[in-house]
């Protein structure tokens, strides 16, 4: 990637509508831009609050395969996870699109535009989302009659439990993951606090992580330890690799294969549909039955409350 593009990529990242997010394409992580320097572009993903640096170099690796008339392209379904980002920003450059699920140099490409692009308008809040999945996920439980028993279930039904239970599941822990943050800032030490259904306490970890190279090289030099005991294969730059040229992972990558059920797709066409016509079943709730609802609730509330109580 030249200057010029590599300029370009920087504008176009910069120039994004405030609030807009983007998508990694497989693992679906939303991220927005947080900075970009000379030498890298940094994101931070939306489910952790974590940053992380996209490096020049990387890109330099994607582009200069890209631009080889031989290449066919940089297939979607293939990226790992550590070159989703990087991948997903070489779209909005104006050099690259996305055509068949696979990235292509097009000159023609517009700046700023991406199909992987999610504007403000567009996007719920967290908090919006766990509420409507799990309004369909209570709706769609009321109407089983055998949710405990999955296997005898209509395929349909058998189907449409996971998506939601797999939705609320993850927007649940994002959304406990913000309240965590928050309530960090309000415990101290060896104190807990207690809310209505539960209490919290601040417990402490240690995670380790390298320090920058020079200072261990310094350190493995002062006590006679060879440097090449240390060092390794960067898995990032390995990832960037694999994705680009005929190297396959069989030949670096020890991999253990397992079994399990995958979401590819959400109708959030439905849901909506879903949602409101739960709405005016609410709506139209009134007299006897609107009292005999909200007297029940109530009776589950004060239980509820009993039994924190007594706990």
């Amino acid at each position: 990637m030249n200057d010029d593009r590599w300029s370009d990529l920087r504008t176009a990242c910069t120039e994004l509508e405030s609030g807009a997010v983007l998508e990694t394409p497989v693992s679906e992580r939303r991220f927005d831009i947080v900075r970009s320097a000379d030498d890298r572009i940094v994101v931070r993903y939306a489910d952790s609050g974590e940053t992380h640096s996209l490096w020049r170099e990387q890109f330099d690796v994607l582009t200069a395969q890209l631009a080889d008339d031989d290449q066919d392209g940089l297939g979607v379904e293939t990226l790992q996870p550590s070159v989703e980002p990087y991948a997903v920003l070489l779209t909005l450059s104006g050099t690259y699109t996305v055509t068949d699920n696979t990235i292509r140099h097009d000159d023609e490409a517009v700046a700023g535009e991406s199909p992987y692009l999610v504007s403000a308008a567009e996007a719920r809040t967290q908090p919006e989302r766990v509420h409507d999945d799990g309004l369909l996920l209570a709706a769609l439980l009321d109407g089983l009659e055998n949710a405990t028993e999955p296997g005898v279930l209509e395929t349909d039904s058998l189907t449409d439990l996971y998506v939601l239970a797999s939705d609320v599941q993850h927007g649940a822990d994002r959304l406990r993951q913000s309240a965590r943050n928050a309530l960090l800032d309000r415990l101290g030490p060896d104190q807990e606090l207690h809310g209505r259904y539960g209490t919290v306490r601040r417990t402490v970890r240690e995670r380790r992580r390298p320090m920058d190279e020079e200072t261990i090289f310094e350190a493995l030099d002062e006590h006679d330890v060879p440097r090449e005991w240390v060092l390794g294969v960067d898995r990032e730059k390995l990832d960037v690799v694999l994705s680009v040229t005929d190297l396959t992972e069989d030949e670096v990558y020890e991999t253990d294969e397992s079994v399990y059920v995958q979401k590819t797709g959400v109708d959030e066409e439905e849901k909506y549909s879903r949602l409101q016509g739960l709405v005016d079943q609410l709506d139209a709730l009134e007299g006897e039955e609107g009292a005999a609802l909200r007297e029940e609730l109530a009776e589950i509330e004060s239980r509820l409350e009993a039994a924190l109580a007594g706990g």
